[in-house]
């Protein structure tokens, strides 16, 4: 069935092996990507004493943050009269607001070793949160 077919789009909101497999795989992919962000950032410069470029840190934040995506994605779908055009405007939104952090750690540095670098790190890993979960989001639970 094409990913636009009525009965995907009014199927129920349940949690079925294809979509584990593609939110499990998306996990992975932004984790390995988040990673090389990570290790490039440190190669640049950024202290190791920088806790939220350790995996320990980043990997859950990534794994919370696709899944986050993935259910505000489905709330909007089910709820918002026009999902389309309601994610065209969250998305980006949410994005920008999901930096509200780093500028705030920019600015105080309350976490040790904090740097530009590591900053940097942090809001390139956001962006590789949403690249991952918008396309898995839109094949998972597309909207018209």
């Amino acid at each position: 069935m094409p990913a636009t077919d009525p009965a995907i789009l009014a199927a129920p909101d349940t949690i079925n092996p294809r979509t584990v497999v593609t939110l499990t795989g998306g996990a992975v992919i932004a984790v390995i990507a988040n990673s090389g962000i990570a290790v490039a950032a440190l190669a640049a410069g950024a202290s190791d004493t920088f806790a939220p470029l350790a995996i320990y840190v980043y990997g859950p934040f990534t794994v919370i943050g696709l899944l986050a995506a993935y259910v505000g994605w489905r709330i909007v779908r089910r709820r918002a009269r026009r999902p389309a055009t309601a994610l065209r405007l969250l998305v980006p939104l949410i994005t920008v607001l999901s930096f509200a952090p780093d500028t705030i750690l920019a600015i105080t540095r309350f976490i040790p070793g904090t740097s530009p670098t590591a900053v940097i790190a942090l809001v390139l890993m956001h962006l590789v949160v949403v690249a991952v979960s918008v396309p898995i989001s839109a094949r998972l639970a597309p909207v018209r």
